[in-house]
């Protein structure tokens, strides 16, 4: 089953996809929050108020847990509420690459992004976006044929989002696809991204 893999620096960032229970509860609970606030601007998307935040935060680790390698979340380090960044493998559907071919002219911005891993892709930055509402955010996106990934970052300052960008930019650099395959009934060969 492919999924991710990413080299975050553990200087700059917490990973918060495998927190649980108390370890990482402040970074998970930011995550969560600024997640939640961009996604609260897309069309036909509700988000409830502080108790639904927390079931959410709460169920969050199992959750990532059971996608097993197919979405990673970091925060940064210094001050969790800057931004927070997710990686995500989805395969591309017919109905996923409609969705991103109809969507606003805004996305259209983008510019080259090279990862040694997973090659040419695209970058976009919003730093302020049309709708005021929402947080700015970049998106770092490489289509693999069989699957997309994708990289979010979402900033909670619009003054301070531009100063992570270099870090963003290795961040986006590391990730890569991992893959396993099944020799036998009892062996299992990974093979590391070439």
């Amino acid at each position: 089953m492919a999924r991710l893999q990413a080299d975050a620096s553990s200087a700059l960032w917490v990973p918060v996809t495998r927190s649980f229970g108390f370890k990482g509860r402040r970074h998970r609970k930011a995550a969560i929050r600024m997640l939640m606030q961009q996604a609260s601007g897309s069309t036909g998307v509700q988000t409830g108020g502080k108790v639904f935040a927390w079931l959410i935060s709460q169920a969050a680790p199992a959750m990532m847990r059971k996608a097993d390698g197919r979405v990673l979340v970091w925060m940064w380090k210094d001050d969790p509420g800057l931004v927070v960044a997710m990686a995500q493998l989805q395969v591309a559907t017919p109905q996923m690459r409609t969705a991103r071919a109809m969507m606003p002219m805004e996305y259209d911005d983008t510019v080259s992004f090279r990862n040694p891993h997973l090659g040419e892709g695209e970058k976009l930055v919003m730093k302020v976006p049309k709708d005021t509402t929402k947080p700015p955010f970049a998106t770092y996106t490489w289509d693999l044929g069989t699957h997309i990934v994708i990289l979010t970052a979402v900033g909670a300052d619009r003054e301070r989002f531009g100063t992570v960008d270099g870090s963003l930019d290795d961040l986006a650099r590391t990730l890569r696809v991992v893959d396993d395959l099944t020799v036998d009934e009892n062996n299992v060969l990974r093979l590391d991204p070439s």
